[in-house]
């Protein structure tokens, strides 16, 4: 039985992919900084607390590997902004300390997770595919491509099996909301607490959103299947304002008795107006391909909110 080390593993997509992991017959190890997990694993995973940044642990925990997915990252694009130094500094020198320590195995695949919302800045075309120009406009796109050229540097100098994706807006059950990432999740509880919601330009942004549950299995895909060196989209492909997503939210609401408390304000410069990504290449390299539709996902996050008011916070 293959053994994948899932690093970052306790988080909101880690959770699902450690699921599909073991849906796919895999052993999984999960590593995380906490000492307990934030999340509820489930049977048969390993957990190991540590620092990944320490070559070390790194060196014990890789021992009996035969996978790395890397998602562990920690800032989002609100704290990147706030301390563009400290996103440098929390993200690539653990990333750059687990390439090289990973070099000097024989694993069979390494995956690390990008970005598809940010990675590519403003664009001349949708849906973006992986050909097209990487202009982040953000500190937090700046540090996810450099880690991807960084993985790009090891693939070529040590050969080693290295594959990218770069997802869009996940969104679905489990999600923290109020952290400056996952609109959707934040929009849901700020309806249900009675709290305002601000949108940023009469419709806000358009972006790419695709239910949790398909971003992990597009990682397994890209995980089984990718080419070492190469970089896939993973999204739905269709495109969606913040307004739209209100829409979509407002039958739900008021079958509750509730409303949507809306601030609207100016667009913001930093905000990328439109995010779409063609993720053909991944659906012909793989055959993996969305499964849950828009409305059956937002009906599927909204209940889980709804079943769990007392987490929000």
């Amino acid at each position: 039985m293959k053994c994948c080390c899932v690093i970052g593993g306790t988080g909101f997509i880690g959770s699902f992919v450690v699921r599909a992991l073991l849906k796919k017959g895999r052993k999984v190890v999960v590593v995380a900084r906490n000492e307990t997990p934030t999340r509820l694993l489930p049977p048969g995973v390993v957990y190991v607390p540590g620092d990944f940044g320490d070559k070390y642990f790194l060196q014990g925990i890789l021992r009996g590997a035969d996978e790395i997915i890397d998602l562990a990252y920690a800032t989002v694009p609100k704290t990147s902004y706030d301390n563009p130094v400290q996103d440098i500094l929390e993200n690539l020198p653990p990333l750059v300390n687990l390439l090289n320590v990973a070099s000097k195995f024989s694993l069979k695949k390494i995956l690390l997770v990008s970005s598809g919302g940010v990675i590519y800045g403003h664009t001349d075309k949708t849906p973006i595919d992986e050909e097209q120009s990487t202009n982040p406009i953000s500190p937090y796109g700046i540090t996810k491509l450099s880690a991807e050229k960084y993985a790009r540097m090891f693939h070529v100098t040590q050969d080693l099996p290295i594959v990218c994706v770069r997802p869009g807006n996940a969104y679905g059950e489990t999600q923290r909301p109020f952290i400056g990432q996952g609109f959707i999740a934040t929009a849901i509880a700020s309806i249900l607490t009675g709290l305002t919601l601000n949108l940023y330009g009469e419709s806000g942004t358009i972006r790419d959103y695709i239910h949790v549950e398909d971003v992990a299995c597009g990682i397994i895909a890209a995980l089984f299947k990718g080419k070492p060196g190469d970089v896939y989209n993973i999204g739905s492909g269709e495109g969606r304002s913040n307004r739209d997503i209100l829409n979509s939210l407002s039958p739900l609401a008021q079958a509750e008795g509730l409303s949507i408390r809306l601030n609207t304000l100016p667009m913001r410069k930093f905000d990328v107006p439109v995010n779409v990504l063609d993720c053909s290449k991944l659906k012909g390299e793989t055959g993996w391909k969305a499964q849950i539709s828009f409305n059956d996902g937002i009906r599927r996050t909204w209940d889980w909110f709804c079943r769990n008011k007392s987490l929000i916070k």
